[in-house]
C-alpha cells in the first residue's frame, strides 16, 4: 500500500496538498465541510502526521483550543472572556469547540486536536466518564492540557482549575435553613456532569449536619426543558417543599416559571437559591439569590496555567495541580424572610 502522507490524502480527495495541510492544522481558512472530509479519510487510513515535515517541530502555532459543553449560559461566556484576556496579551488566538454534553464528540475533538496544530488545550468535560484514553493522545503528542470547572477526580497528572463547589453548596443550603426553610429540594443537573455530584454532596452533608429535615429531596433534571418543567411542577405540588436549591441557573429560571404557573409566591411560599452567573439575576422578579462563581477568574487562571506548561517553566508539583477559587453568596429577595 502507498505510504499514507499528505500528498496521498490530497490525491484521494482531489484537493491541493496545501488545502489538506491547512485542514489538518484546523486552519480557519478551510471550510468545515472540507475539514470533515479530510479528517474522516485521515482517520480511516490511520494517518499520522510527520512532526519533522515542513520544519514544524518546535514551531509555535499561536493557537489554543478551548473545548466546552456549551455557550448558552453566562458562566462559559465569562470564562472565555478571561481566557481571551490572557491569550490576546500573548499574541495567541483561540479555537472554540462545543461538545453539547456529548462524550463521543469530546473524544472526536481531542483526537483531532492531537493530530492538528495547537499549542495547548483547555477542557471543561462534557460528562463524567471513566474513559479518558483520548486525553492521553494529547500527552503523547506533547500538547499541554488544563481542565477547568467540569473536571475528573480520577485524572491525577493534570492541572485543574475549579471553584469551591462543595463548600458553596453547603453555604447555599445553610442559607435556606437560616431563612427558615424546613423542607429543601435540590434540583440536580444531569447526573453525568461531574460538578453536579460535588454540589449535591454539599447539599446532603449540610442537611445532615444543620437541618432536622427527615430525608433529602432530589429531582434530577431532564435534557428537555419542558420535561423538566413538568417533573418540577409535579414535585412541587406533591412534596410541597419550602426551599429550592438549583444546581445551575437554567433550573432556577424553570423553577420561577413553574411557581408562576401554580401560583406559588417567591419568597413567601417557597425560597429559591441557585448557582448562577446570570447578569440578569438581579432583574428577575423577585431578584434571585445566587452562588456566583468567579467565572472570569477561572478562565484567566486556566489560561495562565496552560501557558506555564507551554513554556515549560513549571514542573508539576502535587500541591499545584488543583487551583480552587472562591465563589460568593449574593443575596436577592428570593430568599428573604417574612
Amino acid at each position: 500500500m502507498n505510504k499514507i502522507n499528505i500528498k496521498y490524502l490530497a490525491k484521494e480527495l482531489n484537493l491541493a496538498i496545501s488545502t489538506v495541510s491547512r485542514a489538518l492544522r484546523d486552519s480557519h481558512e478551510i471550510s468545515a465541510a472540507t475539514k470533515a472530509k479530510v479528517f474522516a479519510l485521515a482517520k480511516q487510513l490511520n494517518y499520522e502526521p510527520n512532526p519533522n515535515a515542513s520544519g514544524l517541530r518546535g514551531q509555535k502555532t499561536k493557537m489554543i483550543a478551548v473545548v466546552i459543553p456549551d455557550m448558552v449560559n453566562d458562566f462559559f461566556s465569562l470564562v472565555i472572556s478571561g481566557i481571551e484576556k490572557i491569550t490576546q496579551s500573548k499574541g495567541y488566538h483561540i479555537l472554540l469547540y462545543f461538545t453539547h454534553g456529548d462524550h463521543e464528540l469530546e473524544v472526536s475533538f481531542i483526537k483531532t486536536l492531537a493530530n492538528g496544530r495547537v499549542d495547548g488545550v483547555l477542557l471543561s468535560m462534557s460528562s463524567e466518564n471513566n474513559d479518558h484514553h483520548h486525553l492521553g493522545e494529547l500527552e503523547k503528542k506533547g500538547i499541554p492540557l488544563v481542565m477547568f470547572d467540569r473536571v475528573s477526580d480520577t485524572l491525577q497528572d493534570v492541572v485543574k482549575v475549579t471553584s469551591d463547589n462543595y463548600e458553596s453548596a453547603i453555604v447555599a443550603t445553610r442559607h435556606l435553613i437560616d431563612a427558615g426553610c424546613k423542607k429543601i429540594a435540590y434540583l440536580q443537573v444531569h447526573k453525568n456532569i461531574p460538578v453536579g455530584k460535588i454540589r449535591m454532596k454539599g447539599y446532603l452533608d449540610a442537611l445532615q449536619q444543620h437541618s432536622s429535615q427527615a430525608e433529602p429531596l432530589v429531582l434530577e433534571s431532564a435534557n428537555d426543558n419542558e420535561e423538566t418543567f413538568q417533573s418540577l411542577k409535579q414535585m412541587l405540588l406533591r412534596e410541597k417543599p419550602d426551599g429550592i436549591f438549583a444546581s445551575i441557573e437554567k433550573l432556577a429560571v424553570i423553577c420561577y416559571r413553574v411557581c408562576e404557573k401554580i401560583r406559588l409566591r417567591i419568597p413567601e411560599d417557597i425560597k429559591v437559591i441557585s448557582f448562577s452567573n446570570l447578569q440578569t439575576a438581579s432583574l428577575l422578579n423577585p431578584s434571585l439569590t445566587t452562588i456566583t462563581q468567579p467565572a472570569f477568574d477561572i478562565g484567566e487562571t486556566a489560561a495562565n496555567e496552560l501557558f506555564k506548561l507551554i513554556n515549560r517553566k513549571d514542573k508539576l508539583v502535587a500541591a499545584e495541580r488543583d487551583v480552587v477559587l472562591k465563589s460568593r453568596l449574593i443575596k436577592g429577595r428570593s430568599t428573604a424572610r417574612y
